[in-house]
């Protein structure tokens, strides 16, 4: 049996139209679109180094307040939690019974010092009588020995007077130095003696130390980098406060620790910082101040000299088992995997030490999409930070 073509029927008309529309896109698949992505420059700028450890705040000066005599406590005069000055009075005394006593012992200077007079113009009439008949050398001999006696007694009184003044010198408790002073141990009417411990503690409050371990092998470290530019003058210390919040002030390192802790391998260093009071826009009401003693804070230790280096965001990087790596856009518009060596970083900017140049293109933003080799549609991506 032969089939006949001319025999099949003719199609024609819409349908005829609507199967020459749909043939050729059916047979040829539009391409995809090439991902829309950020990109940002490898820019040459100045960055610090910067090394971050846990350190605690602590004051230059501390003073614990004793009594230094047996006696009532008859008032107190500061404010507990406030700043005093240096020689401000903290604690009265009971001072009746210090007072009498040092009007008793004046009374015995003065008691001595007439019996002394009156032995040296003993003595005096005696050596004027040796040159008579009258005058003996026995006479004179002991009239030397009253002076020289009563002299000896004088002194010893006026030993005695000297503590007594002392003494009642200590019913006054004065600040050794300008401070916080904190809680008060007792309140008036308190008998207080030498060994009731400690009434209450000053701590100094500008500037503070700021000390913090640093493993030995990273010491080295450190002290290999900032040795020849200056050591501790080539370091700008930084604080990040328990908040997140970044110190308004810098400060300078001016200890290292003669000796290594054992159990940790670690040795410590001191920075010291300023802790000036709050202005009212910071929240302060001209008693605040943003470091407390032994508050626990970061500590970011920075190159004071810039260097020189090739940055890119740190959203770029990325990382897997052979190491990091960006993707970068070459002149075809095409995603380029490209490994990477940082150098020293911050949480927002990535120092490259080796792999890129200055005005490559590296994808910062949908680099998610990213396939290597593939096309991308690359637009500027946001403003890359400072730091």
């Amino acid at each position: 049996m032969r089939l006949v073509f001319g025999s099949w029927p003719r199609i024609c008309g819409p349908a005829a139209v609507l199967l020459a529309i749909a043939g050729p896109s059916l047979a040829q698949p539009a391409p995809p679109r090439a991902p829309a992505v950020g990109v940002a420059a490898v820019e040459a700028k100045p960055v610090y180094p910067s090394n971050s450890f846990v350190g605690r705040v602590q004051a230059t000066d501390r003073v614990n307040l004793v009594a230094r005599v047996t006696a009532f406590i008859e008032h107190r005069f500061f404010t507990e939690g406030a700043e005093v000055k240096k020689g401000d009075l903290l604690y009265r005394l009971e001072q009746g019974p210090f007072e009498a006593d040092l009007q008793a012992k004046q009374a015995n200077v003065a008691q001595f010092a007439a019996q002394l007079q009156n032995a040296i113009l003993t003595l005096q009439r005696t050596q004027k009588l040796l040159s008579t008949p009258a005058g003996q050398q026995s006479t004179v001999d002991a009239a030397l020995a009253g002076q020289q006696s009563l002299q000896a007694q004088l002194a010893g009184a006026q030993a005695q007077l000297k503590m007594s003044q002392i003494n009642l010198d200590y019913t006054e408790i004065r600040a050794p130095i300008a401070g916080k002073i904190g809680r008060s141990a007792l309140t008036d009417g308190n008998v207080v003696t030498p060994n009731s411990g400690v009434l209450a503690t000053i701590v100094s409050q500008d500037p503070m130390y700021v000390v913090f371990p640093v493993a030995v092998r990273t010491a080295l470290e450190l002290r290999e980098h900032f040795g020849a530019k200056g050591g501790f003058s080539a370091v700008v210390v930084k604080l990040r406060l328990p908040d997140g919040r970044d110190y308004g002030q810098t400060g300078k390192l001016d200890f290292l620790d003669n000796s290594v802790t054992g159990n940790t391998d670690s040795i410590n260093l001191r920075g010291v910082i300023a802790n000036p009071l709050l202005p009212a826009a910071d929240g302060g009401d001209g008693t605040v101040r943003e470091l407390v003693d032994n508050e626990l804070v970061t500590v970011v230790i920075e190159d004071a000299v810039p260097l020189e280096a090739l940055t890119i965001p740190r959203s770029a990087v990325l990382s897997d088992q052979s190491g990091d790596y960006v993707y970068v856009v070459d002149g075809e518009s095409k995603a380029v995997r490209r490994p990477i060596t940082l150098g020293q970083s911050t949480p927002s900017v990535a120092n490259v030490a080796k792999g890129l140049s200055a005005g490559e293109k590296v994808i910062v933003e949908g680099i998610q999409r990213v396939r290597p080799g593939q096309p991308v549609a690359a637009a500027p991506a946001s403003p890359m930070p400072a730091r």
